[in-house]
């Protein structure tokens, strides 16, 4: 129960299915190389922007994951996906993580080292 225009609580957030990222491009042509460094460099400072280590680790398995197994991850890891391409998720204590484009899929602009 709720009044209009609320918000549903976490346990239906949850149900929201995760899909892959809308095609995009990077702001200039970027190698697989640059791609990877870019991150790795963001897997590896993220958890120190907030939020709990678990929760980074599993959204790192579900972005690096098929479809169907990151939608099992995320699940798993109670986490609440606000944005269906995962870019916006947040834990079940309302810590927001923020995950950019280049982590969720490679831009289309991209090529080969």
């Amino acid at each position: 129960m709720g009044c209009v225009g609320s918000s549903a609580k976490g346990g239906d957030r949850r149900q929201k299915k995760v899909r892959r990222p809308k095609p995009w491009k990077h702001t200039e042509v970027i190698t697989k190389g640059q791609l990877k460094q870019m991150r790795d460099e963001f897997w590896d400072t993220a958890p120190h922007y907030g939020g709990q280590k678990e929760i980074w680790d599993a959204l790192r398995a579900a972005a690096e994951a098929d479809i169907h197994l990151a939608q099992a991850i995320v699940d798993s890891a109670g986490i609440i996906v606000q944005s269906e391409d995962l870019s916006t998720c947040y834990d079940e204590r309302g810590a927001k993580y923020d995950l950019p484009k280049y982590v969720l899929s490679e831009p289309m602009n991209i090529k080969e080292d």
